[in-house]
């Protein structure tokens, strides 16, 4: 939850200064505005609308907040589809095979729909340009094809899809807007004008794909035409006014303003690269001091959870394979956002601890020091440097080479294909050994995110910096890593653990300026007005050590690579040996 204080003019007292003190009609009151930010990430409870009414009353409450005191409210969540029905506006069931669950959600990180996403990057459609050149399993339009083809006829038929964040401000307001964010980053929609784009949807592709019921009705069970029979807005413009039955489960009053959602990535980038930072000149979009937009288009947000999002601003579109985007009007009208990611960072490394034969012993001893596992294992490489004589904590892992494709690459190969390799690998199956695998894991984040802003770098963008929110910003060794690898600075936000949070009180602040044509204040002002300063980490000023990161980069990249070709080779056998046993 976001505030701002507002002093009113105070006019002075006539009266005597004693009789003035005591007069209650010549105090100052200070007003108190609160601005409402809803995230609702991977790891959130599943029970959603009513975990957040839950959630945000307690906030009220533990704060001690007058619950007029707020004035808009914004929502940022993952890119999962949700799915209502179109005569009731009641949740339908995306739970086979009976789809009679209470579960309305499918998750982003739902993989089942592989064929359909087969399916759908083999049409080549134009709009997959403006998605990396293919279409993600994580996106929505995969599932939407995948519950067509497991859903019985009349039950999909009765099917209004929405993205998670539209679809809670849909219950907020009633309304039926619906986000660019979500709808050109995640299901397909190309803005108009853009590429000679006439409706958003486009209606040749659905026809492919096997989705043209879709089309029907001018994509009225996806949001509609702009214009027509929908409304699309970008970051935070007023979708409307909270309405009485959300208010009541809310516990707050009705008429709150509602601003346009994001998805939570987004959400990051709002919440952390509208700081106020002390850069050099040469990380700076101009020599200009003053904290304006076109920093934005040299700052890269890295949004870190279970997965981490790379997010970049442009004032032009800027393709990158591997990359999706670019993305017009997502957060700020006429500008382009390019997202690209690793599929998991978070989740990787709890893998790699938890699956560790020494995981049981270091948590042991990580809960005798009253410390969790991650710091525990940072102040364990530190004591091995220092034992070892080591000139830094990454020459303890100089003949270690872990990649960590686990789940898939997102970006910039964009392969589901992918999976991990180690060299190095030994029979220690001590907490050293585990310490070492886990460093293992840092690194490659790190170098996979130099590879990532090299990508992005050389496709257009100029990012010279990065802004890392969301809790691994407190691992000291993985942020120094990073700027090492990258060779510029990282900045952490103030509020690390809500930095996302933050983004979408800030949807909330911009949503409550409306004026009353419904016009609203410019986010990046927004932005710039409630960011608080951050942090800066910079890369190593050692020379040796920066020249073992680029080795170790070079090998990093062959594992990528030699990986897919090993893949190929193998499969060139393979199927001529599947081919050969069909043929008898």
């Amino acid at each position: 939850m976001a505030s701002s204080t507002q002093l009113p003019y105070h006019r002075p007292s006539r009266q005597g200064s004693r009789q003035a003190a005591r007069d209650s009609r010549d105090d100052i009151q200070v007003q108190i505005d609160h601005y409402i930010g809803i995230d609702v990430g991977t790891g959130s409870a599943r029970d959603i609308w009513r975990c957040i009414c839950v959630a945000v009353q307690r906030a009220i409450s533990q704060h001690n907040v007058d619950p007029d005191t707020v004035r808009g409210i914004g929502f940022d969540a993952t890119c999962s589809l949700s799915v209502f029905s179109n005569v009731t506006d009641e949740p339908i069931s995306v739970t086979g095979p009976n789809f009679d669950s209470d579960r309305n959600v499918i998750l982003w990180l739902d993989h089942r729909p592989v064929d359909e996403t087969e399916k759908i990057n083999a049409t080549n459609h134009n709009l997959l340009r403006y998605v990396g050149g293919r279409m993600s399993i994580e996106m929505e339009i995969p599932k939407v094809l995948w519950l067509k083809n497991n859903m019985p006829k009349e039950l999909f038929d009765q099917c209004k899809f929405y993205d998670l964040a539209d679809a809670l401000t849909h219950i907020a307001t009633g309304n039926e807007k619906r986000s660019f964010c979500s709808v050109v980053c995640k299901q397909g929609y190309v803005p108009v004008g853009v590429d000679g784009s006439v409706k958003g949807w486009q209606e040749d592709f659905l026809t492919d794909i096997g989705l043209e019921d879709l089309s029907r009705d001018d994509f009225k069970r996806m949001g509609g035409v702009d214009g027509v029979n929908g409304d699309y807005l970008s970051a935070g413009e007023l979708v409307g006014t909270l309405c009485d039955k959300a208010a009541a489960e809310l516990g707050l009053p009705a008429g709150i303003a509602i601003g346009s959602g994001v998805i939570d990535a987004y959400a990051g980038w709002i919440g952390t690269v509208g700081a106020k930072v002390n850069l050099e000149s040469d990380q700076l979009s101009s020599n200009v001091a003053k904290n304006d937009k076109t920093q934005a288009f040299s700052r890269l947000a890295a949004v870190a959870g279970t997965s981490t999002c790379h997010l970049a601003m442009s004032p032009n579109p800027v393709f990158v394979p591997g990359v999706w985007g670019p993305y017009r009007d997502t957060i700020q009208p006429g500008y382009w956002m390019a997202e690209g990611g690793q599929s998991a960072t978070g989740e990787l490394l709890k893998h790699v601890i938890e699956t560790h034969p020494a995981f049981n012993q270091a948590v042991s001893v990580a809960e005798s020091y009253n410390s969790n596992i991650y710091e525990y294992l940072n102040e364990h490489l530190k004591e091995m440097a220092h034992e070892q004589k080591a000139p830094s904590v990454s020459y303890l892992g100089r003949h270690f080479f872990f990649y960590g494709d686990l789940w898939g690459n997102r970006s910039p190969i964009a392969d589901s294909a992918m999976t991990g390799s180690v060299v190095g690998l030994s029979s220690d199956k001590s907490v050293d050994g585990l310490a070492i695998y886990y460093y293992g894991t840092l690194e490659f984040i790190a170098l996979q995110t130099r590879q990532i802003v090299e990508t992005m770098n050389q496709a257009g963008h100029g990012i010279t910096s990065i802004f890392m929110s969301g809790s691994q910003c407190q691992n000291d060794i993985l942020v120094r890593l990073i700027a090492s690898a990258c060779g510029m600075p990282v900045l952490i936000p103030r509020y690390i653990h809500a930095a996302v949070c933050h983004g979408a009180a800030m949807l909330g602040a911009k949503a409550a300026s409306a004026d009353a044509d419904g016009r609203t204040e410019d986010l990046w002002e927004i932005m710039d007005r409630m960011s608080k300063p951050g942090k800066k980490i910079a890369p190593t000023d050692d020379v040796n050590e920066r020249r073992l990161l680029d080795v170790k980069y070079k090998v990093f990249l062959e594992q990528c690579y030699k990986q897919q070709e090993y893949r190929a080779q193998v499969d060139q056998v393979v199927n001529t040996w599947k081919q050969a046993q069909y043929l008898e």
